[in-house]
């Protein structure tokens, strides 16, 4: 297949999945798996990289949030997750807490990916997707409600599970969005924190690949091909896809979609 057509459509399945709980990384890694023949390891390094669009489309969205966020900065350290510093005061700790088990996690992804080949790569990524699922569906089960703001607990929580969804499979939206329902934050609220919280973690994932390895597996053109289409994208469903995150169980999706990738993945290696 032609490659800057693969990059568009990468970018586009990244711009999609970012926002609902399937794994975007999962998704990214099996397509360009599929597409482009790459091995895990190169796989999993363009899909994290790919995050950078999708934190570029939540900048744009969220732009106006994020502006009321940094006007509370100057009264952060005296008032850390009082009401007009709670959000800005999660993000700084929750931010810090996926930078603590997301960099072993990434080494740990390395090591896995490593030694996985064709159909058990499938597999390990499906086998994810069915756990992301079952805890969303568990969340929603369980979901107090009740919560208006966020605190210490919720930002050392959500932070370390955020840098554990580095993990190809884990749904970093899906995670992160059930830590909050269990918390008791309602539903909307859970969503917002997510997204924000996903652009430092998006941005320090593609910077620690460019760091690592450079622009994964791709010529700079694809690159800047697929991070565009990601971007522009992401930024054009958000909304829909917010909405559709309050309507849809996609617990159920991320079981199904999990389910066919162990059997696919299996399949492989017989």
């Amino acid at each position: 297949m032609n490659a800057i057509l693969v990059a568009v459509l990468l970018g586009l399945l990244q711009g999609i999945l970012e926002w609902i709980p399937v794994s975007s990384e999962g998704g990214v890694a099996l397509a360009s798996t599929a597409l482009s023949g790459l091995n895990p390891a190169d796989a999993t390094r363009l899909a994290l990289f790919l995050h950078g669009g999708t934190a570029i489309a939540a900048v744009g969205y969220y732009r106006g949030e994020l502006r009321d966020i940094t006007r509370s900065a100057a009264s952060l350290s005296r008032r850390p997750f009082a009401a007009e510093t709670a959000d800005l005061s999660f993000l700084v700790v929750a931010t810090a807490a996926t930078g603590l088990t997301g960099l072993p996690a990434y080494l740990l992804l390395e090591t896995a990916v490593s030694e996985l080949e064709g159909g058990l790569f499938l597999a390990f990524v499906g086998g994810l997707l069915v756990v992301t699922g079952l805890v969303q569906r568990f969340a929603a089960t369980l979901s107090l409600g009740e919560r208006t703001r966020p605190n210490w607990v919720d930002a050392l929580l959500v932070g370390g599970l955020q840098g554990i969804a580095i993990l190809p499979g884990v749904s970093r939206s899906g995670t992160t969005v059930s830590a909050l329902l269990l918390r008791g934050h309602e539903g909307e609220s859970s969503l917002r924190l997510s997204f924000l919280l996903s652009i430092p973690a998006a941005l320090a994932a593609n910077a620690l690949v460019l760091a690592d390895t450079g622009v994964p597996s791709i010529s700079p053109t694809e690159a800047v091909v697929a991070l565009a289409v990601s971007a522009v994208v992401g930024y054009l469903t958000v909304d829909a896809l917010v909405r559709l995150v309050r309507e849809v169980p996609f617990w159920a999706v991320c079981v199904v979609f999990g389910g066919l990738g162990v059997v696919g993945g299996l399949l492989v290696t017989v």
